[in-house]
């Protein structure tokens, strides 16, 4: 998609503008102004429909650096790196809240700004279609349909974090002021569900690698995604094993059979991927590029492979918890992967004496030849977002640039599905024990049988961990709180959610009723 995106870039952004001017504002109570959102455009060129789109997907993956690290940090998989400059966030990760703190409203705001423009661009759409032949509407409720996804992924994710939230029914913001109360969260979990039932019958039948104009965007199977991850939080089993169902049963998906390449550009768009942030430096060494800021992630001091790469801010690290829990069960690649490795971290390690003798690719040099320095910040750093510096295009620097960045995986869909299956959903297709271990004989990991709910939850722990919170997420929709509790950190129930921005309250009351 990025790629195509390139060659529509001046037109785009000439789109994307009145987005900006209109959502990049904190005052998110502020109408889209629907008129002056299309002032200019020439509706009868229904070629240029695809801009709206565009402009969806631009802003979506647009993502500031603390929305995913934010949405990440809580679960017993990672750890925030030492206090550094931003000790809320450091405080975040022992269930000490600050309702002030920036990233939060950050999160909040960008989030719904990007869910505003997907109805701004909604709206656009069907103003192409009302001047459209039959081609062109069609056309139009199939973009519309894909925009119903990319909005209903960060109202799913906005959810995950806060619990109630806004359901915006359209660029008019002024409709969440006249609210008499905030939608729950289950509520707003059928909302996605329902969205989603709409927006399939338009989208297309095939794997998104599979596309020819926006390669990598929403198909059906993304709709059928997100619709299990949210029919799994309100606990429908059936509906999330039927939608998991579709998704196996189509034969467009496999798992990436490396492990350790499937995070790094070998890994891109890849038969197992469902959704990713998409991004590119376009296969040269200077000039424009879409990227992610990475270095959050990495390790504040390493010796590359490759002269002038640039390290990281030690911000996210693999928890010790983890790593035990996979040196017990013996797990290597996808230890290996998770996992990048200081001297100061093994040591620590090693003195438990249950660990003093580690497997050799324990080791503070990755298997590309990237040396892991220790840092002040943390013993560990996060491998599943780590790009070695020998994949970095020449002439780019930046920690992890070109690499996309993973939401949803086929992987993921397998073990939902098994879990789906073990709380008690019927399926007339693959089994349990079958979806569980297509997983495990990726990872070099023994069959299982008869598998348990507790050994989908230890698979998915091995398998999904430190990716987008799923690990906290999965505890707190179980009510396996006591997981969330070590290292000194004590969870409550009352920690689930994240405060509400202060700076919302504000703007909507309601949020502090």
């Amino acid at each position: 998609m990025r790629l195509y995106i390139t060659n529509f870039k001046i037109k785009a952004l000439l789109a994307i503008f009145v987005l900006a001017l209109l959502g990049c504002t904190d005052k998110l109570d502020e109408p889209e102004l629907n008129n002056n959102f299309a002032g200019g455009t020439d509706f009868t060129k229904t070629e240029d429909m695809v801009l709206s789109l565009i402009g969806v997907y631009e802003a979506f993956q647009s993502r500031g650096w603390e929305q995913p690290l934010l949405i990440a940090v809580r679960g017993d998989d990672v750890n925030a790196g030492g206090l550094g400059d931003q000790p809320q966030f450091f405080d975040t990760d022992l269930f000490k809240y600050d309702k002030d703190y920036w990233m939060y409203n950050s999160l909040w705001e960008n989030v719904y700004v990007d869910v505003i423009s997907a109805h701004t661009a909604m709206e656009q759409i069907e103003r192409y279609q009302e001047l459209a032949d039959n081609n062109g509407v069609a056309l139009g409720n199939q973009y519309i349909a894909e925009a119903k996804v990319i909005r209903a992924i960060m109202l799913f994710h906005i959810s995950q974090v806060w619990g109630d939230v806004f359901i915006p029914t359209s660029s008019d913001t002024g409709e969440l002021k006249l609210l008499e109360t905030v939608p729950t969260q289950d509520e707003v979990m059928q909302h996605i569900s329902d969205q989603m039932d709409e927006a399939i019958p338009f989208l297309l039948d095939t794997h998104p690698n599979k596309r020819t104009d926006l390669p990598g965007g929403a198909t059906v199977y993304t709709a059928l995604a997100i619709k299990a991850l949210a029919n799994q939080e309100l606990g429908n089993y059936q509906a999330v094993a039927d939608a998991c169902a579709e998704i196996i049963n189509s034969g467009e998906f496999s798992l990436f059979p490396d492990y350790y390449e499937l995070f790094k550009t070998p890994g891109k768009l890849s038969d197992e991927s469902i959704l990713d942030m998409q991004y590119s430096d376009f296969g040269q060494g200077e000039g424009d590029r879409e990227g992610h800021l990475y270095a959050p992630y990495g390790p504040q001091n390493w010796t590359p492979a490759v002269d002038g790469a640039s390290s990281g801010w030690g911000f996210f690290e693999p928890s010790m918890k983890f790593i035990k829990f996979m040196l017990d069960r013996g797990e290597a690649v996808r230890l290996e992967t998770s996992v990048l490795f200081t001297d100061r971290g093994i040591a620590e390690l090693q003195t438990d004496p249950d660990y003093a003798t580690l497997p050799a690719f324990v080791s503070n040099t990755t298997r590309d030849g990237d040396l892991i320095n220790d840092y002040a910040r943390a013993l560990f750093a996060s491998g599943k977002h780590y790009l070695p510096s020998a994949q970095l295009i020449p002439g780019r620097t930046a920690y992890g640039s070109n690499k996309n960045f993973n939401i949803i995986r086929y992987a993921e869909i397998l073990l939902t599905y098994a879990e789906a299956l073990t709380q008690g959903a019927s399926s007339s297709g693959m089994t349990a024990d079958q979806a569980v271990n297509l997983v495990r004989e990726r990872a070099g990991m023994d069959p299982l049988s008869g598998v348990t709910l507790d050994q989908v939850l230890d698979e998915k722990y091995a398998e999904l961990s430190m990716e987008w919170g799923k690990r906290y997420f999965d505890m707190i929709r179980l009510g396996r709180t006591s997981e969330l509790s070590y290292d000194g950190r004590t969870f409550t129930e009352d920690k689930a959610f994240l405060p509400y921005p202060q700076a919302q309250v504000d703007q909507f009351p309601i949020l502090g009723n």
